[in-house]
């Protein structure tokens, strides 16, 4: 069996990517290029079942590990399915102990879905997929804001527009999905290198929408429509997706232009930038994301453990599928 390396982002809300090592049916992951968990799923279930069929299978969380810390072990068993599982552990987790630094991995998440406008075209990334195999449509297609948004982003231009609300988060959330219109529709696309997507099946779109080609211009670079909104909501949205600059930054398709402003803009936020700083697979300036990184180490040595624990929990909140965003 190979040794697959591969990341895939993290979406509804966007908050990072998931890098992974694959081998058979474990695989190794990490959301900051540090802290890696190690899985083994039973396949020997899958054994004579429709390849095509998506079956929950029962795995063993092998342990986690870090270059600092080593190997923290997981629950052990000893019966032949464990043993079976735990060699293929064992084989991942010593690949791991050689290929960690790689990351960042390449990005293979190349099929998108996509909320749409009352146009029908990209308004808001809602998931994405590896394989066609992967697509799901029994989604829900409300997108979201997030968690951290509600309680970390803000926007003068509410403010100067006196609306105010208690949560910018909470309000973008709702300004967005009320561009969907009242019967909100969501398409897959399968991304070409070239940024290009062409349209699969869908929810709640027009039937004839499949199979349509849209021009890379047609898709929102920062995975949220950034045009066509009155001057207060164009500025809210450029606010957010400033906001959003820690995590953007993470992706590979940034000209210089863009990834040197990102640079900037995330400087706002050190501890994200400390999580992610790893996964950037490019530093055009490295002055703003070493400045970012001193103050988060600054901060964290001046603040009791509490309120240390609480500058990071957002980022780790969102990475649990079953979180309410």
């Amino acid at each position: 069996m190979a040794m697959e390396h591969f990341a895939q982002r993290l979406l509804n809300p966007f908050r990072g990517a998931v890098h992974t090592i694959r081998h058979g049916a474990a695989e190794a992951v990490t959301a900051d290029g540090v802290h890696w968990e190690i899985y083994v799923a039973n396949d020997d279930l899958l054994q004579g079942l429709d390849p095509a069929q998506h079956v929950q299978i029962s795995e063993i969380r092998y342990g986690s590990w870090s270059a600092a810390k080593g190997l923290k072990r997981g629950r052990l068993s000893s019966s032949e399915d464990f043993r079976r599982m735990e060699a293929v552990g064992t084989a991942l987790y010593e690949h791991l102990t050689h290929v960690h630094q790689q990351v960042p991995f390449d990005y293979r998440d190349h099929f998108e879905l996509w909320l749409l406008d009352t146009r029908f075209q990209p308004l808001a990334l809602l998931d994405s997929a590896i394989a066609e195999s992967d697509i799901e449509v029994g989604l829900p297609i409300t997108w979201h804001a997030g968690i951290a948004a509600c309680r970390h982003f803000t926007s003068a231009a509410l403010q100067a527009d006196a609306l105010s609300p208690s949560c910018a988060g909470d309000y973008l959330t709702r300004y967005i999905n009320d561009r969907a219109g009242h019967e909100p529709a969501a398409q897959w696309f399968r991304r070409e290198p070239a940024g290009d997507g062409i349209g699969l099946r869908g929810i709640g779109m027009p039937s004839m929408l499949a199979g349509r080609a849209l021009d890379k211009m047609a898709f929102p670079s920062h995975f949220l429509a950034d045009r066509g909104h009155d001057a207060v909501h164009e500025q809210l949205v450029a606010d957010f997706l400033a906001w959003q600059a820690p995590w953007m930054l993470l992706m590979p398709n940034l000209d210089a232009e863009m990834r040197r402003a990102l640079e900037q803009q995330a400087r706002q936020q050190p501890f994200v930038v400390e999580q992610q700083f790893r996964l950037y697979p490019q530093i055009i300036d490295d002055s703003p994301i070493l400045a970012a990184r001193v103050e988060a180490a600054l901060r964290r040595s001046q603040s009791p453990p509490e309120q240390q624990d609480d500058a990071l929990s957002t980022f780790y909140i969102e990475l649990n599928p079953i979180a309410d965003v």
